[in-house]
């Protein structure tokens, strides 16, 4: 049975990992506000028992009006479920610096939004329970994600901060960091995002092909994506542990690109990453994936 005595409110439940862990959590008994900046996508979470709410955590008002009920009805938000987020994915030189700005209004200060509202209630409390959804690509960086994964690594060091702040208070904070999960639409988006911030005809359009296309080929392998209910399993433990990690890392592919991080020397890094994303040395976009750029450019005309 859960530990916690009052509501566990977890961000972005619309779909994919919030969602999952909301029916997770609810099928093992605990209290649930789940939310979304459509409400109209919760009302399956509802009818399984889950208080729902709108919430955009780019938008205070609406954060402080849920986590202000909340409070209301039960005293204090006993969990925090920071999920809301996405993936700006492209070249550094090419993402317009408004869409890198949205990435961190969401993933960074959103959480931290949410982090400020719900602690002076757990600190009233005598205790509470934070976690943050980071990512394998907080503690490493993959070509095209520069924005993304720093947003990533901001998470995780304002996670490290918080852990200390308000351990005092009884407050525990933890991230959990997935690497590629299906059932998210986490690819489309990268697809999206790849497509309006790389031209195809551009010095980047390799580039963009190579990640595309291995991005698809560790969805379509087994061993190198994890369903959805491994990240609820993941927060689940976060929540319910007596002395819970700083980090819980989801998949054993995860673990190994983590590893292999400590393990090789930075250029060995850089000549495994050259080869994957197809960059030779010189710098050019080369092999299939110049072959590939040029099909995408004949079927774009």
């Amino acid at each position: 049975m859960p530990r916690l005595t009052g509501p566990v409110l977890i961000t972005g439940c619309s779909s994919g990992i919030g969602r999952a862990t909301a029916e997770h959590l609810l099928a093992r008994g605990y209290a649930v506000c789940a939310t979304a900046r459509d409400i109209g996508t919760l009302s399956a979470l509802a009818d399984a028992g889950a208080e729902i709410a709108r919430l955009d955590v780019t938008d205070a008002d609406s954060c402080a009006a849920v986590v202000a009920g909340l409070e209301d009805r039960h005293g204090s938000v006993a969990a925090l479920v920071n999920n809301a987020g996405y993936g700006e994915y492209g070249p550094v030189e090419t993402v317009p610096l408004d869409r890198a700005r949205l990435q961190f209004e969401t993933n960074v200060l959103g959480m931290a939004r949410m982090c400020q509202l719900v602690l002076p209630g757990m600190r009233r409390a005598g205790g509470g329970r934070i976690v943050t959804m980071s990512s394998v690509g907080g503690r490493m960086t993959f070509p095209g994600g520069g924005f993304y994964n720093a947003s990533k690594y901001a998470v995780e060091a304002v996670s490290d901060a918080l852990r200390f702040e308000v351990a005092p208070f009884g407050v525990a904070v933890s991230v959990v960091e997935p690497n590629l999960i299906r059932g998210t639409r986490f690819e489309e988006h990268v697809g999206s995002s790849l497509a309006g911030n790389t031209d195809r005809r551009g010095p980047y359009a390799g580039l963009g092909a190579a990640i595309r296309d291995q991005m698809d080929r560790c969805f379509e392998n087994p061993r190198m994506s994890t369903p959805t209910v491994a990240v609820a399993r993941k927060v689940e433990r976060a929540l319910s542990a007596r002395s819970p990690r700083a980090r819980y890392v989801v998949s054993v592919s995860g673990k190994l690109i983590l590893l292999s991080g400590v393990v090789f020397p930075a250029k060995s890094m850089d000549s495994i990453l050259r080869r994957q994303f197809g960059l030779s040395k010189d710098g050019a976009y080369n092999g299939k994936y110049s072959g590939l750029r040029a099909r995408e450019e004949a079927d774009s005309i």
